[in-house]
This record gives C-alpha cells, sequence and structure tokens, in this order.
C-alpha cells in the first residue's frame, strides 16, 4: 500500500532551491565543487539523503545557515537518494546545467524561489518523490503591460540588455 503525502519546502519566501535526485555518496562534495565554481560569491547548504548502507544526511555548503535548513528539509521530506540545494547571491539558471551535467545527478524534479510542494509516496520501505506542486496556478493571459513588465525585470536583474 502506498500513502500519498504533499510535504511543503520551509523556506525564506525570496530563496531559491534545487531539489533533484541523485545516486551515489559523493554527491554533496561533487555539488559543493561545482556551485562553488559557478559563480563567484554564491551561498549554499546542501543536503542529500542516502538511500543505502548507513541511510544518513549527508550535507555540505558554505553558509551554516543554508546547511541547517537544507538539512532540515531533506530530513522532511525523507526520500532515499534525494537532494536540496538552497542558495543566495545566485539564480538556479546559473548553476543548472552545471548540477544537471554532474554524472551522479539522475533527475532535477523543481529549481524555483516559489512555494512549493514536493508529492511523496511512503511505502514500505520508504519514500520517494513523485513531483513537484511549483508557485500557483495561472491566473490569466499575459496582456501588454504584463508583457512590459516581463521585459522590464529581465533587465532590471541584468539577464537581457
Amino acid at each position: 500500500m502506498l500513502e500519498l503525502e504533499a510535504v511543503k519546502i520551509e523556506k525564506p519566501q525570496e530563496m531559491n532551491f534545487i531539489l533533484g535526485q541523485s545516486h551515489f555518496i559523493k554527491t554533496v562534495e561533487d555539488l559543493y565543487e561545482t556551485l562553488v565554481g559557478s559563480v563567484p560569491g554564491i551561498k549554499f547548504g546542501i543536503a542529500f539523503s542516502e538511500a543505502s548502507g548507513a541511510c544518513k544526511v549527508r550535507s555540505e555548503g558554505n553558509d551554516p545557515a543554508l546547511v541547517d535548513l537544507a538539512r532540515k528539509n531533506i530530513l522532511k521530506l525523507a526520500c532515499g537518494h534525494s537532494f536540496i540545494v538552497f542558495l543566495e547571491q545566485a539564480y538556479p539558471i546559473n548553476v543548472l546545467n552545471a548540477v544537471k551535467n554532474i554524472p551522479e545527478v539522475c533527475n532535477i524534479y523543481c529549481a524555483t524561489a516559489n512555494p512549493a510542494e514536493v508529492i511523496v509516496a511512503r511505502g514500505q520501505a520508504g519514500g520517494g518523490i513523485l513531483g513537484v506542486i511549483d508557485g500557483v496556478s495561472p491566473k490569466g493571459i499575459e496582456d501588454e503591460s504584463d508583457v512590459s513588465w516581463r521585459k522590464s525585470l529581465l533587465r532590471k536583474i541584468g539577464y537581457k540588455l
């Protein structure tokens, strides 16, 4: 029998995170090296839920508060071979391709600053991530003022000329 559960990611409102699946104990070290080498000044915390052997939460990072936040959330999810990375002074777009290219990374479920709920299936052996509810439902189709706002925002934050 499986039970489904929606687990809310607990974080400050504007904080970005990446949630993924990986398969090897060296995940936290490889994520650390990738993140620190991708964006000068990036701050981050990583937690990885080991699914075999000692089944420990492995963690790394360069900001103790973000490492603690990652540990708390990955323990709350309680899903094997999953990882979470909380970011400051960088956006997921700055690191996402590098993270995806880490050999032991199998899947990225989301990369967002939105409120998020993780849909978890729980069985006798443990939990597994089925998917993520990222943000809220659409409220309509953008009009000309929305397009103008979007383009302005991208220029304001430095992603377009």
